[in-house]
């Protein structure tokens, strides 16, 4: 129990308690020790300065009767250290200090500990040149100073105190953490419980405000992620199995049949089938390993490319059966893998070429801080409520099924994935006519050394 974070963190609160509240009774301690001794020696000094006063008024042994707040341990010592006048308490006893009064000392202010007398006492005296008593007399007062005989309940108080509130400050460190790691064993106890409900499962959000509510919704929203991506990973599965076991199979019969057949049978019109079909799976296999390196984010090189000298190229060099027009601003610099970029044009103009009529037009320009790369076609466009669905893994529509059934549905996907990595978009947006792809990549900065960043 104690070595559990609630257990460690009640143990230290008591003990750095304990520790302040320590030093909090020593403090009181000596607090109470000085003024104790200040009320003991006001106590002596307003005695003296009584007597003397009434002796100055011409009183007599009547001026060492004591009253309230005064002490009554009064002597009137002469010049020879013999007690010539005492209050009652003090009659038949030693005289008080008496080695400084025949000294000839004029003020008397110790501390003195008489074996006629239980334990020490503060002393304070004055001389006078006349009294009733003769000449150079010395009026001493002593006040008991204080024992922890005298003050043991002050400290025994205070010690009680202070152990109600360590026990105090235990049970609510206790009782508070606890109630604070409810909401966390909660999340343990639904998070433990995933092998039997799944990833739909999620956990309770306590409406509490605070780290703890954003820990609960933090968790759930990753759940939700992962669940998605599970779900994206199962129908990854699915659709290319589905696309991998079209081809296979078909090539798989081709050779079944080739072999049956005689030996003069004419065999290219097979081969060549069979060839299509190998294509196919090539181009299948190269899109889900590009897939599973950008899913991976594996680091890759970078440099600072003219997006319109590198979209120059490809247009120039790429056959194509329908005229492109271009519109490229200079000077437009991105950082990113010129490689990965070049796929990212040749996927755009590729289902362009799918679905244009008659024409495709290529721009790059610049908006702000933002390379935009725009590739818009002539063909029938895509419907509003199917824009994001075309960048879905797999996905065709019915019309991109009819104009290439050999495609594999991994073009778009995989150029948004790559817009995504180097900190741009790519979407679908609206156009004149057909369909309007819309890369946005951020502005390179100033020339400077190539890195080395798969984000």
């Amino acid at each position: 129990m104690f070595f559990s974070v609630r257990g460690r963190a009640t143990v230290i609160t008591v003990a750095v308690a304990a520790l302040v509240l320590a030093l909090v009774f020593v403090l009181l301690m000596l607090l109470a020790r000085d003024w104790t001794r200040n009320n003991v020696w006001q106590e002596s000094e307003q005695t003296v300065e009584r007597v003397v006063s009434d002796i100055t008024r011409g009183r007599g042994v009547e001026s060492l009767d004591t009253g309230p707040g005064e002490t009554d341990l009064v002597q009137v010592v002469g010049s020879d250290g013999r007690v010539v006048a005492a209050s009652e308490a003090m009659r038949g006893r030693p005289a008080l200090a008496a080695d400084e009064v025949t000294e000839g000392k004029v003020l008397l202010d110790e501390t003195d500990c008489p074996d006629f007398l239980n334990g020490c006492v503060r002393l304070f005296g004055t001389r006078l040149g006349w009294s009733p008593w003769g000449a150079n007399v010395m009026v001493v007062a002593a006040s008991p100073l204080p024992t922890l005989v005298n003050v043991w309940l002050l400290p025994l108080g205070l010690l009680l105190v202070m152990a109600g509130l360590l026990v105090l400050i235990a049970w609510w460190t206790w009782h508070t953490i606890g109630r604070a790691f409810v909401p966390i064993d909660e999340i343990r106890a639904e998070m433990a419980d995933f092998g039997a409900r799944g990833l739909g499962h999620r956990v309770p959000v306590p409406q509490t405000g605070g780290e703890l509510q954003a820990l609960a919704e933090t968790v759930n929203a990753t759940l939700e992620r992962l669940e998605e991506a599970t779900d994206r990973e199962r129908r990854f599965v699915s659709d290319a199995s589905h696309d991998l076991r079209n081809p296979l199979t078909g090539l798989q019969t081709r050779l079944e049949v080739a072999l049956d057949e005689p030996d003069d049978h004419e065999w290219r019109p097979t081969v060549e089938s069979a060839l299509r079909d190998t294509r196919r799976l090539n181009e299948i296999i190269v899109d889900l390993l590009e897939l599973s390196r950008l899913d991976a984010r594996a680091p890759v090189p970078v440099e600072r490319s003219d997006l319109g000298e590198l979209v120059r190229r490809e247009v120039a060099r790429r056959p194509t059966r329908v005229p492109i027009s271009t519109h490229l601003e200079g000077g437009v610099f991105v950082r990113a893998t010129p490689g990965r970029l070049i796929r990212v044009l040749g996927n755009l103009l590729s289902n362009a070429e799918r679905h244009a009529e008659g024409h495709i037009e290529v721009t790059v320009a610049r908006e702000g801080d933002d390379a935009v790369l725009e590739v818009l076609d002539d063909g029938a466009g895509v419907p509003e409520e199917a824009r994001e669905r075309v960048f879905e893994r797999f996905a065709r529509l019915p019309e991109s099924r009819d104009r290439d059934p050999q495609g594999t549905g991994l073009g778009l996907p995989i150029a948004r994935e790559i817009a995504e990595i180097y900190g741009g978009s790519l979407r679908l947006a609206d156009g004149p006519s057909g369909a309007r792809f819309v890369l946005r990549l951020p502005i390179a900065g100033q020339p400077g050394a190539s890195v080395r960043n798969g984000e």
